[in-house]
């Protein structure tokens, strides 16, 4: 019984170190509730892909040309004020997009998400 127990209790010590060990997600969920806002007609897309609407492959470190565009525009890591967001929201909307002759405010208007994938 003892050995049961000496096992169980190891096994919920080593789940502990993996779970702590694990990388923290940076997540913005500021970002993700404001661009909705921002776009009413792209709520259902932006729900479904989530940080797919910046992001690209399983690591969020890879950014699409949009949501490196927001990057730059935001001007520091993890902005949280939303007038800023939203200034920089619009403020790429002029910006080109990586498809030939669109920025990413006339993908927008035409309800696809602005950003694309450089892998495909």
């Amino acid at each position: 019984m003892n050995t049961l127990r000496n096992i169980l209790a190891g096994g919920v010590a080593l789940a502990a170190l993996v779970l702590l060990a694990a990388p923290q997600a940076e997540a913005r969920p500021q970002y993700m509730k404001q661009f909705p806002k921002q776009y009413p007609a792209l709520q259902a897309e932006a729900k479904m892909n989530k940080c797919g609407v910046c992001h690209y492959g399983k690591s969020k470190k890879n950014l699409d040309d949009y949501g490196s565009a927001l990057k730059g525009k935001l001007g520091k890591k993890n902005e949280k004020d939303v007038e800023k967001i939203t200034e920089a929201l619009e403020a790429i909307e002029s910006m080109d997009s990586s498809v030939e002759g669109k920025t990413f405010g006339d993908l927008i208007e035409e309800g696809k998400l602005p950003g694309t994938d450089p892998e495909e």
